[in-house]
């Protein structure tokens, strides 16, 4: 799957490391709204770091952005990384007095972690002239998850992730319809459901921040004090689980290979890695009486100590990829489906590569899901962190592989 570059590392990963390397020494002032110029006084050559995959829904934004404003980008270089590799990069270059890197695309790991380091700008309110009708603008759901950057970052992808299952059809006739159908499945057919450690896979992450809801416990905001149900449910579960793999690939070569007959997803792993043929594409998926969507995003975030002309291109940047016409592209195949973050982008607004991927490898279920069930933030960083210790300590321990 084209996923490779797409960090699917821990919130607690990207904490440690970040906590590990101590805030940067030196940091330059941040940039105040009156000093940043419209555009810049010349064209800037901007280095964007990439440490989620973005740049897969988001690098036609950005290249036709430099293409069609001269006057703002000469030349734009992209980097990958992963999310916990970013806070050291970031505060190395703060101590040498200026940051090589100019703007950073990342999920909700690492924008914990630039947050609980103070690496980046305070975007808004500072530059909220920039953004008008930003929350106005976006879909609900997404501006929920703008919430979560506390002005530090601009929601600029937006998915409804899961909780949702893969199976093969072949093998599971009646696929499960509850939490207790899945569970006696589960162990009627030991070691044929699998889901990866949640610290590394998004579907593993949004299996377990959607169980809450399924469960109906008593406070799906809180992992240490309100999962009651969610800690028993996973250990019984865990009973006929062979092994957690530490990322979700694993699960969909497990899945094709009949290794395994089901598994946890969402609808970007349901739909890109049949694009793609990793997986066959008469799997089908399911989703469980009480299911209430776990969300997630991409933000775009700019580091302390960019000059105020790259300030200026970002700022114009993060606007242009938020113009409906440059959202359609999100659409990509699947990947984060559906992928705008902004009203009213539809898919024939998309390429015609994204619309005829979405046609054959689509489910337009997915739509009427998405339409009729409730949309749950994730977790903030630290309630994931918590969430992510335990399940490793009491479910995962010894299993993950």
């Amino acid at each position: 799957m084209r996923r490779t570059t797409k960090s699917t590392l821990a919130i607690t990963a990207v904490l440690v490391a970040a906590l590990a390397c101590g805030a940067p020494e030196t940091t330059a002032p941040a940039n105040p709204p009156s000093s940043v110029p419209d555009t810049p006084s010349a064209p800037v050559e901007l280095n964007i770091l990439d440490v989620a995959g973005n740049l897969q829904l988001t690098q036609g934004m950005i290249d036709e952005f430099a293409a069609e404003h001269p006057d703002i980008v000469s030349k734009v270089n992209y980097t990958k990384a992963t999310a916990p590799e970013m806070p050291g990069k970031l505060q190395a270059e703060q101590r040498g007095g200026s940051s090589q890197t100019h703007l950073v695309l990342t999920g909700t790991d690492g924008l914990a972690s630039v947050i609980e380091q103070e690496l980046v700008l305070k975007l808004l309110p500072d530059f909220e002239a920039r953004f008008p009708n930003l929350t106005g603008n976006y879909l609900p759901a997404a501006a929920d998850m703008q919430e979560l950057a506390q002005g530090q970052g601009i929601t600029v992808t937006f998915y409804p992730s899961g909780p949702l299952f893969e199976y093969d059809p072949n093998v599971v006739k009646d696929p499960p319809k509850t939490t207790d159908d899945l569970l006696a499945w589960a162990k009627a057919n030991p070691g044929k459901f699998q889901y990866a450690q949640p610290a590394n896979s998004g579907p593993g992450r949004t299996f377990l921040m959607g169980l809450p809801y399924l469960l109906g416990d008593e406070d799906p905001k809180d992992p240490v004090n309100g999962w009651d149900k969610t800690w028993e449910y996973l250990a019984e579960l865990g009973k006929y689980v062979d092994y957690y793999p530490t990322g979700t690939t694993d699960t969909m070569k497990n899945l094709a290979n009949g290794t395994v007959n089901m598994v946890a997803t969402t609808t970007g792993w349901d739909i890109n890695p049949r694009v793609l043929g990793t997986v066959p594409a008469h799997m089908e998926t399911t989703t469980l009486d009480g299911f209430h969507w776990v969300t997630d995003a991409h933000y775009a975030v700019v580091p302390r100590g960019v000059s105020e002309d790259v300030l200026s291109a970002n700022l114009a940047l993060i606007e242009w990829m938020l113009q409906p016409e440059q959202q359609a592209k999100a659409y990509d195949k699947g990947y984060f489906y559906p992928g705008p973050a902004v009203k009213d982008v539809t898919l024939d607004m998309a390429p015609q590569e994204s619309q005829d991927a979405i046609e054959k490898f689509g489910r337009p279920e997915y739509d009427q899901l998405i339409e009729h069930n409730p949309q749950e933030t994730s977790l903030p960083a630290e309630q994931q962190v918590a969430a992510f210790q335990r399940w490793d300590r009491e479910i995962g321990s010894g299993k993950t592989k």
